[in-house]
């Protein structure tokens, strides 16, 4: 799960309460089933010696206005901040496995299933629920647990952020993952854990 308080200030699907509120909903779901919690948080080191081609690609990225390690806005939001013992995995590009230890973890733990959430829809979600089934992993997207925002236009038009979300879970569905609500979540769960 990743949520840092700067970037999903601009979320627009549904609003942003509403993906914090959700995203608190699944987090309590799990914990009271006893499945383990991960974070991952997208940020950089100050001086840009891991953002590789971000600052090309995002002006705020590239002007160290945001995802900069120990800035504010890099922060988790509180209600969703992590319980004592939940890791939170620092990664510099967008998916959470990409140069980190999440693998590593997740197989140490005995974990063959994993349920994506967080933000944003299209980016960080996407890629890491693709390197999880890369890695064998099942992988439950949270349709109404992840969020996006608008894209403006860079030459091909606008986007708004419900397109986007829609179209990253139509084709999330029929090449990755099993998508569902929050609420399909917990009843799998509640059915001695029968996700997939």
């Amino acid at each position: 799960m990743g949520c840092h308080s700067r970037i999903s200030c601009r979320f627009k699907a549904g609003s942003e309460e509403r993906p914090r509120s959700k995203l608190a909903e699944a987090l309590n779901i799990c914990r009271d089933a006893g499945i383990k919690v991960i974070y991952t948080a997208h940020m950089h080191r100050a001086d840009g010696c891991d953002m590789g081609l971000f600052d090309d690609l995002h002006p705020p990225i590239a002007h160290r206005a945001a995802l900069v390690d120990v800035t504010p806005g890099v922060d988790i939001y509180p209600e969703l901040a992590p319980a004592p013992g939940e890791h939170v995995i620092k990664k510099h590009r967008y998916s959470g496995f990409f140069g980190t230890d999440l693998d590593m973890i997740l197989r140490e733990w005995g974990v063959d299933t994993v349920i994506i959430s967080g933000t944003t829809t299209e980016n960080c979600c996407h890629a890491t629920a693709r390197d999880a089934m890369f890695r064998n992993y099942r992988v439950v997207f949270l349709s109404d647990g992840t969020a996006t925002y608008d894209y403006p236009d860079r030459g091909f038009g606008a986007m708004p952020a419900a397109d986007v979300h829609h179209a990253t879970l139509v084709i999330l569905a029929a090449s990755t993952a099993h998508v569902m609500s929050v609420k399909d979540m917990q009843a799998r769960v509640s059915q001695v854990g029968q996700l997939t």
